[in-house]
């Protein structure tokens, strides 16, 4: 199989599009899809400060690497980048240690903010409160929620005017259903390549990677020779995400491109939902100062859940 842009041996083939690449175009196709997704999208300015949420994981590496590489073309801009440390005992030490690795490899400033210094306690610590209340909620749901309150935080303490999250097509498709199957209207309104939102009192979010699928950005890490933490998350298999994770990849084996129509349905049916949900006001969290729907934004919430608060 040889590449259609140039004839030489191909690596890589689309088969949602018929594209078959070579290493060299396969690169600058994925740089191209995020690109344009910033530019369509108006992720960033020339002047702006980004902080990367980086995992030490494909994606997140990835995107680093990528936005490094833009970053070069703008010298008023800057990057930083963010890694949060749950606290997970036997997996979150490597991802530490890639993500350091990294950032002084590209030169990147790079600050961690841990579930014990901002919390008063590590994720290991919050599941088995979780597991001997019973709520019903998996670590993931708390994990996530938390995450995203500690990376605001991290990333204003950075400066940062924007926080880069690594979601890929797939992250985005599965957050989607998700939301559909939790029947959270208002959520799903907030699941968007670029959330803005609480008159500045959020970082403002965007998802470079939304348009790229998670197999090309892992095959993009690899052709790359970007080192990654490759070992899943220990606490991953419980979450509902996992199955609609099966689910979706085999349609997508069957009907490719699936993934994409998903996508492009919800860009057509969310202008709609917003008008819909446009009454609900955000107050003030009575514990943290947060934005929030009720008296308490939902972190809180749920650390009231297991009496940390």
């Amino acid at each position: 199989m040889k590449c259609m842009k140039c004839g030489v041996e191909a690596v890589f083939q689309r088969l949602y599009s018929g594209e078959a690449l070579c290493r060299n175009h396969y690169l600058r196709s994925v740089e191209q899809r995020v690109y344009t997704a910033i530019k369509s999208r108006r992720m960033l300015t020339p002047t702006d400060t980004t902080a990367v949420a980086l995992s030490g994981g494909k994606d997140s590496t990835a995107l680093l690497h990528i936005l490094h590489g833009l970053e070069k073309r703008f010298p008023k801009a800057k990057l930083a980048a963010v890694t949060v440390d749950e606290g997970i005992k036997g997996y979150r030490r490597e991802a530490l240690a890639i993500a350091r690795e990294n950032c002084a490899r590209l030169g990147v400033e790079h600050a961690v903010v841990s579930f014990k210094e901002f919390y008063g306690l590590s994720l290991d610590a919050v599941v088995r409160r979780v597991r001997k209340l019973k709520s019903g909620l998996t670590p993931c749901a708390y994990c996530g929620v938390l995450r995203r309150k500690a990376l605001n935080h991290a990333a204003k303490r950075l400066n940062a005017s924007k926080l880069a999250t690594a979601h890929n097509l797939d992250d985005f498709v599965q957050t989607l259903l998700l939301n559909i199957f939790h029947g959270d209207i208002y959520r799903l309104t907030r699941t968007e390549p670029v959330t803005t939102e609480s008159g500045g009192r959020f970082v403002v979010r965007i998802k470079p990677l939304y348009e790229v699928p998670e197999a090309e950005t892992a095959l993009y890490a690899y052709l790359q020779g970007i080192k990654f933490q490759s070992t899943p998350c220990p606490y991953a298999g419980t979450a509902l995400r996992s199955d609609l994770r099966v689910i979706v990849n085999g349609m997508e084996s069957k009907h490719p491109g699936i993934k994409y129509t998903i996508l492009r349905t919800f860009e057509k049916v969310i202008p709609a939902i917003k008008e819909e949900t446009k009454c609900v006001e955000l107050r003030t969290c009575g514990n943290c100062g947060d934005p929030s729907i009720g008296n308490l934004c939902k972190p809180c919430e749920m650390l009231q859940q297991i009496n940390v608060i």
